[in-house]
């Protein structure tokens, strides 16, 4: 599969990460279910942690249908989101999160495939945060780009959502 589409442009391309076990995951292992795949790190003071909440209680309102959806979460601090960091950040959300990570430069390639802008701004002593972009992608049971959620789209609006594109044939 090459890159994804949104409209014209393209967005989006499969990659290859190791999940918080150590284990490579795919975007392909999850074909039959839509994917919201987020691009953040566990040390974001506010858009990503809301972000992942408004997912996971979207996942929750949606009962049993949750089981046709895959949120995927890729770091882009991996020198500091360790596996560990990983697994406890986003079970915290919710249970069925996939949080993935690769190197520095899997992980520029990725987010520059998929359009995710992100830099690394110094403070003071030596810490830094990460400015990024914050958009939910939402691919199809095919693991087509469909849309995206902008930062801050409530759960109650991404279930409006989901439920029409899991009835989508």
């Amino acid at each position: 599969m090459g890159e994804l589409m949104a409209g014209k442009v393209p967005v989006g391309t499969p990659f290859a990460l190791r999940d918080a076990s150590g284990r490579l995951r795919t975007l392909q292992e999850f074909r039959g279910k839509l994917v919201l795949l987020y691009f953040g790190y566990t040390g974001c003071p506010d858009v990503c942690p809301t972000d992942l909440a408004f997912i996971g209680a979207a996942l929750r309102s949606l009962g049993a249908k949750a089981d046709a959806v895959q949120p995927v979460f890729v770091t882009l601090d991996p020198a500091r989101d360790t596996p560990e960091v990983l697994r406890e950040y986003v079970t915290a959300f919710d249970v069925r999160f996939v949080a993935l990570r690769g190197s520095e430069d899997e992980t520029r390639h990725i987010a520059r495939a998929w359009k995710v802008y992100y830099e690394k701004v110094p403070q003071p002593g030596g810490a830094y945060f990460i400015d990024h972009t914050a958009f939910t992608f939402v691919l199809d049971r095919h693991g087509r780009y469909t849309a995206l959620f902008p930062p801050g789209t409530s759960a109650d609006r991404m279930v409006t959502m989901l439920r029409d594109l899991l009835e989508a044939p």
